[in-house]
């Protein structure tokens, strides 16, 4: 049997490499993939200081890394027939991997699925336990969701599928957003900024992004993948802003990203117009949120959509525009790194370091 290299999460801030054996074979549900890169996002971060281990998601050992790309090394026949995929084909991994028979999956709500089960959140004691992408190679199983993507776009690029999928869902899906809708983007992190890119890509208008004066270079590329406004909510008002680009009115969707920010939420429902509906896609840390007036979303007639997760749709609108190159993606990628500077790398990306980062790609291959 031969093993493979990957980062071990074994308990709140404690990662190890190990060599974890590989399967012989794989049955015909099943398949094998190289991982080329993975991406990290603040759910890492969660995870990695401890934030999930009351989740009931999340169970010690694990190998962390939900956002992989890789190529196709062995697929059973079962398996390559659902996806339409073979052994050399490149390939985007969705998070979950649902049982497609409980009353959730057949509606459609796969990410809540009753059997759920989520790559770099699932134990090393369940099967082959290789289900991370911070690995050199992991296992898909039986109901795994993946996307076919071209060999000649970046990894680093390839990797942004995640959250610019997630993008796509908040905006599109969860938000409802038309053409000629107007939407704010509340935070300019990796996943507010493909906020922005869907916004867009759907012909909405005008597209507001909101941060802080620390965010002032990521306002610039809001301002250049398409927003129409930006806003320093450190030196100005944002419901004041909002009020003067919709004369009043109010924005027609809210897409609040912004991490641990509870008065974001606030501030989101005084933005969004009677009859909107606010998008709450970025976490608190479990906070409640302060100031929060329920009469306000009644009588305004407001819609909060919550999201877990991204839908097979909007990753295949994401995979259409990282393969379109219409967007210069290179001005998001600030490292990448090798397995074993995954700690650096997850503290990076949740601001434990002095040194500024963006959206981080892991290629475990190339130590």
């Amino acid at each position: 049997m031969t093993t493979t290299r990957a980062a071990v999460q074994t308990a709140a801030e404690e990662l190890e490499l190990r060599d974890l054996d590989v399967p012989d074979s794989v049955s015909g549900g099943e398949a094998l993939v190289r991982v080329e890169g993975c991406g990290i996002c603040g759910a890492d971060y969660e995870r990695y200081v401890g934030e999930m281990d009351d989740s009931g998601l999340f169970e010690y050992p694990v190998v962390l890394g939900h956002e992989p790309v890789g190529v196709v090394e062995e697929i059973g026949a079962d398996a390559g027939d659902r996806w339409g995929v073979d052994a050399g084909d490149r390939i985007a991994i969705e998070p979950f991997a649902p049982c497609g028979v409980c009353e959730h999956c057949t509606r459609g709500e796969y990410t809540i699925c009753d059997q759920r089960f989520i790559y770099g959140t699932t134990s090393l004691s369940v099967g082959a336990g290789i289900w991370g992408g911070f690995a050199e190679q992991m296992l898909l199983r039986p109901g795994t969701v993946v996307h076919q993507l071209s060999h000649d776009v970046s990894v680093e690029d390839a990797t942004f599928f995640n959250p610019l999928g997630a993008g796509f869902e908040w905006v599109c899906r969860a938000g409802g957003a038309e053409v000629g809708d107007s939407v704010l983007v509340m935070g300019p992190g990796q996943r507010g900024l493909s906020a922005v890119i869907a916004a867009a890509e759907s012909g909405c208008g005008p597209i507001v992004s909101s941060g802080l004066a620390a965010d002032a270079e990521r306002l610039a590329i809001a301002d250049a993948f398409g927003a129409t406004h930006t806003v320093d909510v450190a030196t100005e008002s944002l419901v004041d802003r909002i009020d003067d680009i919709t004369d009043g009115r109010g924005v027609d969707v809210v897409v609040d990203t912004t991490p641990g920010a509870t008065e974001a939420v606030v501030d989101a429902i005084e933005a969004v117009r009677p009859g909107g509906t606010v998008v709450l896609a970025g976490t608190k840390g479990m906070r409640e949120v302060e100031g929060f007036v329920s009469d306000k979303v009644v009588f305004d007639n407001v819609s909060i959509e919550g999201t877990l997760g991204t839908r097979a749709w909007s990753f295949e609108r994401a995979i259409d525009v990282i393969e379109s190159g219409r967007y210069d993606l290179d001005r998001l990628h600030s490292h990448t790194l090798g397995l074993a500077d995954l700690e650096r790398a997850i503290q990076l990306q949740g601001g434990d370091a002095d040194e500024d980062a963006f959206h981080i790609t892991i290629t475990p291959n190339d130590d």
